[in-house]
Formats: C-alpha cells, structure tokens, sequence
C-alpha cells in the first residue's frame, strides 16, 4: 500500500502514546504532530483543534474525533471533502455503564446519605425502596447510551429510553421524536442524559423539561453542559421537585470556583471522568476505519453535518 500522511492535532493531549500506536499501527505512513506551516496531510487525528490547522490542511480526505462528541468540532471551517468520522465506542460505553450505573445505585440505595451519616459518626438505617418506584430514563440511545440502558436492566430497574427516532431495545420501553418527549420526562424519575449537543438539544434540560421528571426525580448529566440550563436545575432541586442530580459535564469546565453547584449538597460533581478515551481502542478503531475509507469501503460513525452527530 502506497505511502500515506497522518496528522496528530489533540489540544490538551500527551502526543507520544497516540504517536507511538498510530506509527505501529500504520507503518506505511508518515506519522507527524501537526505544527504551524506544516506539510499538507492526508488524514488528521483531532480533538479541539485550531481553526487554523483546518486552514493550513484544505487537503484532508477524513478527520478522525478522538471523542464520542463532534459539536465543538462542527463549529469550525472543515475542508468540504473531508469526511469526519466520531469514536463509537473505544472503551468508552462500558465506562459509561458502569459511571451511569452506580449514580443510579448509589442515588437508589441512599448510599450518599449513609457517607454523610458515617462522617458524622452516626449509625442510621433507611427504608429499602423498590426499583418499580425508580424508573430511569436514557435520553439518547446511541452506541453509549444504548450500553447505559441494557446495564441498567440487568439491574431490574425499568427502563425508558428516548431518542430523535424509534430504536427498539430488548427490556427497554422505547419513546421517540418531540411528540413522545413530555411522556417520557412523565414515565421517568432518574433522568439520564447521553444526548449529543445540537442546536435542537441545545439548553433542553430547562425547567419546563425537568419539572415533567416524577416528583422525587434525580439528574445525571454526561453529555454536555450545554444541554442543562443550571439555573433551572438547581430551582427544582431547591424547591424540591428534584432530589439531586450527578453532574460529569459542564457548561465551563473546570468548573468556576464561584459556580453554585459546589455549594449544593445535593448534587455530586465530577471532572469530565465519565468516559475517558482509550488510547490502544481509540487507534484500533481508527486503523479500521482509515484502512477501510482508503479501500473505498463505507465506515460507521461518519457525522452527518446537517444533524451536528
């Protein structure tokens, strides 16, 4: 196979490990980290690059995302050819699964109360509640969401799963489009958000949406931050329609030091940990898909501009 180029361009990354696999995996090409006025490129392994880098390389045939999501990348001035192709998974659902699951138990179980009774030296017991009372809801069944919910059944919670279209799901009472949207909010008292940010998602964990949860209702949010008007959630939590909410994303991250949310002690943070890139899975499936474009074969994962995933 004829000698290729590959460009690495991953803001906030250490280069080497993704050189090292990249170079191993490809050793017919020129693997190299993109700098101003390089050579032109014939693929680009990206997350949050310069809208000069797409500047510089006009030339790209795909733009491979090291992230599950695209929308920051959507916003720049892609070469029109270049096709854009998203990680699937890479080891990311089962982290997601398992993330997503233990929010839900740890919330279910009241094991955050137990913490917060033991740090107090207090030896409490609270009321078994059954899962029949818990339905969650899974908005969002892409490959990563449609992981959370079939763990989350193995659980024997039951389950709802929303998305933009019908994806029937063993054990999973599928809703789907605008119409089915307020009946899902309605069917579901754990709300879990695995949405990919769009101008129609966009701000659609507001108060009008989240004050449809079952009264009692939690929050997990691991897309985006964008998607949660924060102000509404924490009204809800205050008022108490809303219990609490695990958050993972944000609309600034890292989080300001002055954001209410640390001070509310009913909603648990985490740094952007939910699922974290694989650097070995990442660059297999990226070997398998480059290899298959450069054969002229079809790939999964390719955005579609027009929807934003």
């Amino acid at each position: 196979m004829s000698t290729f180029q590959i460009t690495f361009c991953c803001t906030n990354t250490e280069p080497e490990p993704w050189l090292a696999g990249l170079r191993a995996s490809f050793p017919q090409a020129e693997v190299t980290v993109w700098q101003p006025g390089a050579a032109p490129a014939d693929y680009a392994v990206v997350w949050a690059p310069p809208q000069q880098f797409f500047d510089e390389q006009p030339q790209l045939q795909a733009v491979f995302n090291i992230g599950a999501g695209v929308d920051a990348l959507l916003k720049l001035r892609l070469p029109p050819q270049a096709v854009v192709v998203r990680l699937e998974d890479a080891g990311m659902a089962v982290q997601m699964a398992e993330y997503v699951c233990q929010g839900v138990i740890r919330h279910f179980r009241d094991l955050n109360a137990y913490d917060n009774d033991a740090r107090a030296g207090h030896w409490t017991y609270y009321k078994p509640r059954q899962r029949s009372d818990f339905p969650v809801g899974v908005m969002g069944l892409g490959v990563l969401g449609e992981r959370v919910a079939q763990a989350l059944c193995h659980f024997e919670f039951p389950v709802n799963g929303w998305s933009r279209s019908p994806k029937p799901i063993p054990g999973v009472r599928g809703f789907s489009g605008a119409a089915q949207l307020d009946d899902f909010l309605a069917s579901s008292r754990v709300l879990v958000n695995l949405l990919p940010l769009t101008p129609d998602t966009l701000n659609i964990l507001n108060h009008d949406r989240l004050s449809r949860l079952q009264a009692g209702g939690y929050v997990i949010n691991v897309a985006r931050g964008a998607h949660l008007v924060d102000e509404d959630l924490l009204a809800l939590i205050q008022s108490g329609h809303l219990s609490g909410a695990l958050l993972d994303v944000f609309r600034t991250e890292p989080l300001p030091a002055e954001h209410p949310f640390w001070r509310e002690p009913k909603i648990t943070l985490t740094p952007h940990t939910s699922a974290r890139t694989l650097v070995m899975d990442s660059i297999a499936q990226i070997m398998q898909k480059m290899l298959a474009l450069r054969q002229g074969q079809p790939v999964t994962g390719v955005v579609d501009p027009g929807r934003g995933y």
